[in-house]
Formats: structure tokens, sequence, C-alpha cells
């Protein structure tokens, strides 16, 4: 199962998925510079964290036109597991694959610290490994990750069982407690939180690592 990682300028965390899926969970991958359109091949696709196209305007409002992802909004389209982490959550949104926006932290400050979480799977395949309520902790590290949306949108969300993961203890003021969400389909996944990051126990916990190994084993 190759997973495709899309690297934009400004791209930062790009290698550290990198690390995770192939020297944790023996998972070869394949960067995917934003002006190339041929992502065949994959098996799944993972917009990495980062200050794409230095979030010039709004975190990810360029990197929505960028060639490449015409061609993922298209993988997406046909049932293509995508995952947006940080700013690819930021992305997510900017391409409407996911709806709602992320905005600057409640208290104007970048957070970097770890963050406890709900897990709510409903129809995330991202999730599937998960039990309904089950808690997990992993990093964040963002300065605009306030999730955005009308009540009526939350609402809808809710309703769907698409908010799957919630903050036990909201850092940022994001409505709803959102950390994550899917879309109706369930193989599109927007977190704020960073997985990668929390796959050796000596560095992180290993909440992540189970994370991805399980959606994984899932997908494939």
């Amino acid at each position: 199962m190759t997973i495709g990682i899309v690297v934009f300028p400004g791209s930062n965390c790009d290698r550290d998925v990198r690390w995770a899926l192939e020297g944790c969970l023996d998972r070869p991958t394949r960067f995917i510079w934003h002006e190339e359109r041929d992502i065949s091949g994959l098996e799944a696709v993972v917009l990495p964290g980062g200050f794409s196209y230095g979030d010039y305007l709004r975190c990810g409002a360029i990197a929505r036109f960028a060639p490449v992802l015409e061609e993922v909004r298209a993988f997406a389209e046909r049932g293509g597991p995508v995952l947006g982490i940080c700013n690819g959550f930021q992305v997510l949104t900017e391409m409407d694959l996911l709806p709602g926006a992320l905005t600057r932290n409640r208290d104007l400050h970048f957070l970097c610290e770890p963050a406890e979480l709900e897990v709510r799977p409903g129809p995330c395949s991202w999730l599937a490994g998960y039990a309904d309520g089950e808690c997990i902790s992993l990093p964040i590290a963002h300065g605009e990750g306030r999730y955005q949306i009308d009540a009526d949108g939350l609402s809808r969300l809710e309703a769907n069982g698409q908010v799957v993961l919630r903050y036990r203890h909201n850092p940022n003021g994001s409505v709803g407690d959102v950390a994550g969400l899917c879309n109706g389909r369930g193989n599109v996944l927007g977190l704020m939180p960073h997985p990668e990051r929390a796959c050796d126990p000596l560095t992180g916990g290993s909440d992540g690592r189970r994370l991805l190994s399980a959606a994984l084993t899932a997908l494939a």
C-alpha cells in the first residue's frame, strides 16, 4: 500500500509523516510535489502539516489551487482515502472537501502541547479501529486551529456523525470542541493534532502510531 505525501513550498511535516509511515509502520510512501499531476499507483494521500505557500492570505488558501490538488480532489471523490493533518486540514476546508474553516486560536497564541481527544469514529474509515468514546492523546502545534462553522452546519455534522475527534479540554476555542472531522462518505479525514508526532513512546507517545496503523489496516 503506497501512500502519497503532498509537499508544498512551506511544508515542514512531510518528512515526519514519512518517518512515521515507513520507519514505524513499514509502509512505502512517495513524495508528490505540488506541481505534479500524476498520483497513479497510490492507495491513500496525506496532506501534511506546515505553512503551505507561507500561509499568506489564509492558511491553505493558496494551496487549494495547486495542480496536484485537482487530482487529489478527483481521487477523494472516487472514494480514495485522504488525510489532512493540521495545515492539511486547513487545505481540505479551503478545497471544500470538508466544511467550515480554521481561524486564529481563541487567545491569538501559537499552541504546542499535548491534547486529550475523544474519538467518535462514526463513518470515518481512518478511525475504524476505535470504539466509540475512546480517549487518546496527540500533540497539537498550530496558531490557526480554531474550527468555525455556523450552528446549523455543526448540527448537521453532529447528526451525521462527522465530528470524529473532540478536544476534552478545548485549547483553541473550536466550536463544538472539534479537533477533527470527516466527510459524509468517511474517506476524507482532517484533524489538527499530529499523529505522526506520537509514534514513539520515547518522544511523543504511541497513540499516533496506533491511529495510523489501525487506519492503514482498515483501508487495506
